[in-house]
């Protein structure tokens, strides 16, 4: 298994992946503007990553991170890495894709700098990301309605 950075012509499966992950959580929003209005030209300015996996030739899960900066919109903590989305299609779950692309984006987020990487898990998903490291990190995230989750890349960074 490998992830790899998405490419053009992996954008019809990314766009469908994230319409899924949209609906499983039971989101509002209609993800069609937001995928096509915001996330493809946001990726294509390069304010963020995003890491896709493959299961015999099918795109099976994303993953979407940045470091935070000032020029994006959501900028929760200035200078670290945030692993903004996490996403296994239901039918390629429990082969270990997720830990993959979690692995990928703590990656490339220290290669670009980050020591500090945080994310912000539906409560489900919370056990994951301890399992691989991360801890309560005390914030909240008021406006996902999320705790924050944190993972120091460099242990004298501990604080």
């Amino acid at each position: 298994m490998s992830v790899r950075p998405v490419g053009i012509s992996d954008y019809p499966a990314f766009k469908k992946l994230f319409c899924d992950y949209y609906a499983e959580l039971d989101c509002e929003e209609d993800p069609l503007p937001l995928f096509d209005d915001y996330l493809l030209p946001d990726l294509k300015a390069g304010l963020f990553g995003v890491g896709v996996t493959e299961v015999d030739g099918e795109v099976a899960g994303f993953v979407i991170f940045q470091i935070d900066d000032l020029l994006n919109d959501w900028n929760f903590k200035e200078g670290a890495g945030d692993v903004r989305e996490l996403y296994v299609a239901p039918a390629f779950r429990g082969r270990g894709l997720g830990t993959a692309l979690l692995s990928y984006a703590e990656n490339s987020l220290t290669s670009d700098g980050a020591r500090e990487i945080y994310t912000l898990p539906v409560e489900e998903c919370e056990s994951f990301f301890i399992a691989r490291g991360y801890a309560d990190g005390g914030e909240y995230c008021a406006d996902s309605d999320n705790k924050v989750f944190v993972k120091y890349m460099d242990k004298s960074d501990l604080k």
